[in-house]
């Protein structure tokens, strides 16, 4: 097999494995047919370890050391991203509930420590994929980050719209007065 080949051929039965381990993909339930957002990004990162050696245009030695530096940042900004949504939901109650403000106060430091925090770990974690790429590499890697959340936002737009056209509970949107 091609050199490139070979690990991209690798990396796709990861995404084979994590779409048939999770049941909601394999077999979609008809209780609930969508797939949880954690499920939508395991997959996205899957595919962006799909496409990275391709696009930068790595041989299979450089591969086999950037990938592990690539799924490190992955999970930092995973965890990071984790880890600020369940504090803005405890914010959100907080305001919700009117809690006093010293909870609120806790709540924004501990917010802006995990912001801190992750964005040290993914600086390193960046650090780490850089050191294994020369600096056309390194570019191009920004840009392909950049296109992958594109594509991802792009993927999630149409999701939503194809969800609130194929939801039999929707309510119609009520046209303005003269049309």
């Amino acid at each position: 097999m091609n050199r490139l080949k070979m690990p991209a051929a690798i990396a796709a039965a990861l995404v084979m494995i994590a779409a048939t381990a999770s049941p909601g993909l394999a077999r979609p339930q008809a209780q609930d047919p969508a797939v949880s957002p954690a499920e939508l990004q395991r997959l996205f990162d899957s595919y962006a370890v799909v496409q990275a050696q391709q696009f930068l245009a790595m041989p299979d030695e450089q591969y086999s050391r950037f990938l592990p530096k690539f799924l490190a940042l992955q999970t930092a900004r995973r965890q990071t991203l984790q880890q600020r949504t369940r504090v803005l939901n405890m914010i959100r109650k907080a305001l919700n509930e009117n809690q006093p403000e010293d909870q609120i106060k806790d709540a924004l430091k501990l917010l802006q420590d995990i912001e801190d925090r992750g964005a040290a770990e993914a600086r390193k974690a960046q650090e780490a994929v850089d050191q294994v790429l020369d600096v056309r590499q390194q570019g191009r890697f920004r840009v392909f980050e950049e296109q992958m959340e594109r594509r991802k936002l792009e993927l999630v737009t149409r999701a939503r719209q194809a969800n609130r056209a194929n939801n039999p509970n929707r309510q119609p949107q009520p046209q303005p007065p003269g049309r």
